[in-house]
C-alpha cells in the first residue's frame, strides 16, 4: 500500500464512520493523507444474542485489530468504551481524542415521555445500563436492543420500546439531540470506562516517526490521563462491557485526577462504589487501587455471583 497514505480501519456503521472521518480530518489538517477502510465486526454481525452471551472481549474490535497485524491498515478507530480492558502485546492504544459529554441519555419519539412512569419499556444492550435502571428506576422494564444506532431508532419508532438508553456522544454526533428526553446524572448513572472518547489503536511495530506524528495530531492529554485511570480500574476488575462496572475520571481544578468507580449486581440490588483522588502521574495506580477497594468491599462477591448466574464457574 502507498507509504504516504494512512489507512484507517473502522466499523461500517454511520456513527463509526463519523468518528473515523473526524479522525481523518484531524490527520489531514496535520498534513497526513488518509484512506478509510470500513469492515464488519462480530458485534455488528451477530445481533440475535446479547453482548454478554456472545462474549464481549474484542467483539467490536477484533477484525480491526487483525487488519493492523496483517499490515492492511495503519490505525484502528474505536469508540473507547468498546476497547477491551487488556490490549494484545503486539498492539497499543496510541491516542485518545478529546472526550465528548459523558452522560447516558434517554431518547424517545414521545415528547411527553416520563422516565418515572410505571411500566415503561426501555431498550438497551448494555449490562451496566440494565442493572442501574433496575436500581434507580425499578418501575421500568428493560428489553434487549442490539444493532447500530439507526437500527435501534427504527425499532423505537416502530413501537418496540417506549424509549432507548444511549450514550449522549453517539446521539449528539448523529444529530438526534431533539429526541433526548432525559439526561441521566453521572454521579448516579456512572458511565462505562472510556465513554465519549475515540480511541486510536496501532501495531507496536508501526514506524515510530509516524506514530509520533499521529499522536501529536490526535491525542488529547487530559482525556488520555483520565482514561489511563479508568482503564486500569477495568483491567483489574477483569471485565469488559458484559460486566456492569463503571468508572469516570475527571481532572480537578488543582490538576489531580478524581476517579469515581464501582460495580452493580445484575439485579441492581447490590452496589459498591468509591471515589479517590491522586496526582495525574499516578493515574494507573489510582485505577488499580480503587479497583482493589471495590473488590475487597463486596465487588468480588458481585463478580462471582454474575459468573455463577452465567454458568461461567
Amino acid at each position: 500500500m502507498p507509504e504516504n497514505i494512512i489507512r484507517l480501519a473502522t466499523r461500517a456503521s454511520r456513527l463509526a464512520l463519523w468518528q473515523t472521518e473526524h479522525v481523518a480530518s484531524l490527520l489531514n489538517q496535520a498534513g497526513l493523507p488518509t484512506e478509510i477502510v470500513p469492515m464488519q465486526t462480530t458485534g455488528d454481525q451477530v445481533l440475535d444474542r446479547s453482548l454478554a452471551k456472545i462474549g464481549s472481549k474484542g467483539v467490536f474490535t477484533e477484525e480491526l485489530e487483525e487488519s493492523l497485524r496483517r499490515g492492511d491498515t495503519h490505525l484502528a478507530i474505536h469508540s473507547a468504551k468498546d476497547v477491551q480492558s487488556t490490549i494484545p502485546p503486539d498492539l497499543e492504544l496510541l491516542a485518545f481524542l478529546e472526550r465528548e459529554q459523558v452522560n447516558d441519555v434517554v431518547v424517545s419519539f414521545k415528547e411527553d415521555f416520563d422516565i418515572t412512569r410505571p411500566g415503561i419499556l426501555l431498550g438497551t444492550s448494555s449490562t451496566r445500563r440494565k442493572a442501574l435502571l433496575r436500581r434507580l428506576y425499578p418501575q421500568a422494564n428493560t428489553a434487549e436492543a442490539r444493532g447500530n444506532l439507526q437500527t435501534r431508532l427504527r425499532k423505537l419508532e416502530e413501537g418496540q420500546y417506549d424509549a432507548l438508553v444511549l450514550a449522549y456522544a453517539g446521539v449528539h454526533r448523529m444529530g438526534y439531540d431533539g429526541l433526548i428526553r432525559h439526561y441521566l446524572p453521572t454521579d448516579q448513572f456512572v458511565p462505562p470506562v472510556g465513554q465519549g472518547s475515540i480511541a486510536v489503536e496501532c501495531s507496536r511495530f508501526l514506524d515510530e516517526e509516524l506514530k509520533a506524528k499521529v499522536k501529536q495530531a490526535l491525542d488529547h492529554i487530559a482525556t488520555h490521563r483520565c482514561l489511563l485511570a479508568e482503564r486500569a480500574f477495568l483491567r483489574r476488575m477483569e471485565g469488559g462491557c458484559s460486566i456492569p462496572s463503571f468508572a469516570l475520571a475527571t481532572l480537578t481544578e488543582a490538576g489531580d485526577i478524581h476517579l469515581h468507580a464501582g460495580i452493580v449486581s445484575l439485579s441492581g440490588e447490590e452496589y459498591v462504589d468509591f471515589t479517590q483522588t491522586a496526582p495525574v502521574e499516578q493515574a494507573e495506580g489510582l485505577g488499580l487501587a480503587l479497583a482493589e477497594r471495590v473488590l475487597n468491599h463486596g465487588g468480588e462477591a458481585i463478580l462471582a455471583s454474575i459468573r455463577e448466574q452465567r454458568g461461567e464457574l
